[in-house]
């Protein structure tokens, strides 16, 4: 059986199987996606034109080496977040920080394994969905902020929905450049606009300035130098990409190709089996897949909980 086939299986027995006892591998995800119009890009702003200065200042302004960007930190509200209901690790032993745990587990596992030939960075995860809504953002942010809870590893977090970066919005900072913009400029440099948090093995990677060029960039030959530096630059460090739906974009798609491991949210009881074979489909060929069961609920009243599966 495919795992098409096992999923859209999967998906029909838990809409229609009587309620069952929980299991300790079960666990409470409650995700809703921020769906705000996307906000507006804030660019570094630019230094005038100096006006005409006298020589012995001209040498001097010549003899200077050229002026770097700095890495910008920005400070996360680790309470607001926690209020939301997300993973922080100020918030103590809660049951959504066990969820994670047991998500990221398997994903780690793979994430550092020696590779065959032609194979993908294993430490590069893209979390997608088949539409908006399902609850993507959301895992890939609390799944950053477990996997930074970890003492071996750093992760970095890549808003990839160019056309609907919500990662910053979510997390309430504003907008910054990013990924787009070192694809459309080579004298950017990633250090440029990535952005370090109070979280110190937690950085982001904004998606950066719209651009309706964005497919071809994805697939173009700087995307795949970056996405190599991100992922060999440091050896502990795992990338979490957020990624368009994948029945909206073609960009997800082509996403998909440079990664090691695939993510799929699937929001219970509202997401039709229809559109769950059309995403896998377009997954078709890729190892690595996994699904992440989300907003399910096995008895009325009690806490939602997930499943989790991969092939």
């Amino acid at each position: 059986m495919s795992i098409i086939e096992k999923a859209a299986s999967r998906i029909d027995q838990q809409r229609h199987a009587p309620a069952v006892a929980k299991t300790p591998e079960t666990a409470a995800v409650d995700a809703i996606e921020a769906a705000a119009p996307t906000a507006p890009v804030v660019l570094a702003p630019v230094a005038p034109t100096p006006e005409p200065a006298a020589a012995h200042a001209t040498a001097e302004a010549e003899s200077r080496p050229a002026q770097k960007f700095s890495t910008r930190r920005v400070e996360l509200d680790l309470n607001r977040m926690r209020d939301m209901g997300m993973v922080t690790a100020a918030s103590g032993r809660t049951r959504l920080l066990e969820d994670f745990r047991v998500i990221k587990r398997p994903l780690l596992q793979r994430a550092f394994v020696e590779r065959a030939e032609g194979e993908k960075p294993g430490n590069l995860i893209m979390v997608t969905s088949s539409l908006p809504g399902e609850g993507k953002t959301y895992c890939a942010i609390n799944l950053a902020m477990s996997i930074a809870m970890e003492l071996d590893h750093t992760v970095l977090l890549v808003d990839a929905d160019v056309a609907r970066p919500s990662v910053l919005r979510s997390l309430g900072l504003p907008a910054h450049r990013g990924l787009m913009d070192i694809l459309v400029d080579e004298k950017i440099d990633m250090a440029d606009v990535m952005l370090r948090t109070n979280v110190d093995t937690l950085s982001i990677l904004p998606a950066g300035t719209s651009t309706p060029r964005a497919t071809e960039l994805l697939a173009s030959s700087a995307m795949s130098t970056l996405v190599d530096e991100i992922a060999h630059r440091y050896p502990d460090r795992v990338v979490i990409f957020d990624s368009p739906p994948l029945l909206l974009t073609s960009e997800s798609r082509v996403l998909a190709s440079h990664m090691g491991q695939i993510v799929m949210v699937v929001e219970a009881q509202t997401t039709t089996q229809h559109a769950v074979k059309e995403a896998l489909h377009q997954l078709e060929g890729y190892q690595n897949v996994n699904l992440i069961y989300n907003k399910t609920r096995e008895f009325p009243g009690i806490e939602e909980t997930y499943d989790y599966h991969y092939g």
